[in-house]
C-alpha cells in the first residue's frame, strides 16, 4: 500500500464537495454522497464489527464502544467475529438489514469484504475502518488507527536500546517474529522495524542466526500465541543450542509472552524482547523487568476518534482533515493516524499517568 500526506486545505475542501454533493444512491456514488449532507437521525444504529476478543484491545474495544456510543447517543450493535471470515461478513450483513447508519469495520482479512462493504455503500451507510485497513474496495470512508508503520519503527529502535542496555557490547543474536499475514497492520509492523534493524543487520551489529527476515518465513498465523511459541522452540532447538539468544522481536505482547516461555524452559537467558498492546500481564511483565517494552495504544482514544467521525457524519457534516491518505488497491483512503508510545519500566508511570488501570499493576 501506498501512503502520501495530503494538504489540509485541498482535504476539507474536497470532504465538504463531497458532503454537499447530490445524494445519486447507488454503487457508483461515494458512501459520503450516499450518506447526504442532512446526515441521519441522532439515535441511528452504528454497526460494530471486531475481528475476535481473544487480545485485551479488542476486548475494550468491545467494551468502549458499547458504553461511548450509547452516551453519545446513537444504538450501538457491535459484534466480534472470532477471527473466522465468512462470520464476520454475515454479522456485517445483518447490521446492513437492521438498517445500520454507520458500520466501523476492525477487518480480520482486509482483502476479503469488498462485496458485502460494497452492498452497504449502496445502501448509503457510511464504512469506517477500525486499527486495520480495508483494501481493495471504494466502499470506506476514511481509517482509524495508530501508525503501523510508526509503530514498527518504535519497535525495532526498542529492540536496539534495549540490547545495547542489557546485552553488553555488539554483536546480537536475534530472531524476528511478525504477526499475522491476514491483518493488514502485520506487514507493515514489519517493514517498520525492519527500516531500523536492517542496517544493523547489513553492518554485523546484529546477526539473526537462523537467517529468517523475510515477513513470510517470521509470520505468526492468526496471531496465534502457541504458534509462535512452537516456532520459537524450533529455533532455540535448531540455532541455539551451543549460543545465546540475545533479543527478539516480536509484534505483540501475547507472542512476547510466548517466546518468554519459550527461552525460559530451554534454559536461555531473559532475552531482550519487544510488544504491543500494553496488555495488563505484558505491562506487569515490562514493570518488573522481565520483558524490556510494549507500545501502547489507548483503546480509548482509538475508539474516541471513531465516535468523532461517526458524529460528524451524523451531523451531515465533512469529515475533518486526515493526517494522511493509503492507496488500498483501489482508492486513496483517508487515514486518521493517531501515535503510539513505547513502553519501558523507565517510563510506565509516566506513561500510564491516566490510565489507572494499568497504573495500579506498577506497584
Amino acid at each position: 500500500m501506498k501512503r502520501k500526506v495530503v494538504g489540509l486545505a485541498a482535504l476539507a475542501a474536497a470532504g465538504a464537495l463531497a458532503l454537499t454533493a447530490c445524494s445519486g444512491g447507488g454503487r457508483g456514488g461515494t458512501t459520503s454522497e450516499t450518506t447526504g449532507a442532512a446526515g441521519f437521525p441522532a439515535d441511528s444504529v452504528i454497526g460494530v464489527s471486531l475481528p475476535w476478543l481473544g487480545t485485551q484491545n479488542w476486548k475494550e474495544a468491545d467494551e468502549m464502544f458499547t458504553a461511548q456510543l450509547t452516551d453519545a447517543g446513537f444504538s450501538p450493535l457491535v459484534q466480534a467475529a472470532d477471527n473466522k471470515v465468512p462470520q464476520q461478513q454475515q454479522q456485517i450483513e445483518a447490521m446492513i438489514e437492521q438498517g445500520a447508519k454507520v458500520i466501523v469495520v476492525g477487518p480480520i482479512d482486509g482483502t476479503q469484504l469488498s462485496s458485502v462493504l460494497e452492498s452497504a455503500k449502496a445502501d448509503g451507510i457510511a464504512v469506517i475502518g477500525y486499527d486495520r485497513m480495508i483494501e481493495n474496495t471504494d466502499a470506506v470512508d476514511g481509517v482509524v488507527q495508530f501508525g503501523s508503520v510508526r509503530t514498527g519503527e518504535l519497535q525495532g529502535q526498542s529492540l536496539l536500546d534495549g540490547l545495547a542496555a542489557k546485552k553488553g557490547e555488539p554483536p546480537y543474536n536475534i530472531e524476528l517474529f511478525g504477526g499475522g499475514p491476514a491483518d493488514p497492520n502485520a506487514p507493515n509492523f514489519f517493514s517498520g522495524a525492519m527500516s531500523v534493524l536492517q542496517p544493523k543487520i547489513d553492518d554485523g551489529t546484529l546477526v539473526v542466526v537462523s537467517g529468517q527476515t523475510d515477513f513470510t518465513q517470521v509470520a505468526t498465523p492468526d496471531w496465534d500465541n502457541a504458534k509462535a511459541q512452537s516456532r520459537m522452540d524450533s529455533l532455540l532447538s535448531g540455532f541455539y543450542s551451543d549460543k545465546e539468544i540475545d533479543g527478539v522481536l516480536s509484534p505483540n505482547d501475547g507472542i512476547a509472552r510466548a517466546i518468554l516461555t519459550s527461552a525460559e524452559q530451554a534454559g536461555q537467558p531473559v532475552p531482550v524482547v519487544t510488544g504491543l498492546d500494553a496488555e495488563n500481564e505484558s505491562v506487569t511483565l515490562v514493570w518488573n523487568g522481565v520483558q524490556w517494552s510494549t507500545v501502547y495504544k489507548p483503546t480509548d482514544a482509538l475508539v474516541g476518534k471513531t465516535i468523532e467521525l461517526i458524529q460528524a457524519l451524523q451531523k451531515g457534516e465533512a469529515l475533518p482533515a486526515p493526517s494522511e491518505t493509503v492507496d488500498n488497491g483501489k482508492i486513496e483512503v483517508p487515514v486518521y493516524a493517531l501515535d503510539p508510545v513505547v513502553v519501558t519500566q523507565e517510563n510506565a508511570k509516566e506513561v500510564f499517568a491516566n490510565d489507572p488501570t494499568r497504573l495500579a499493576l506498577l506497584n
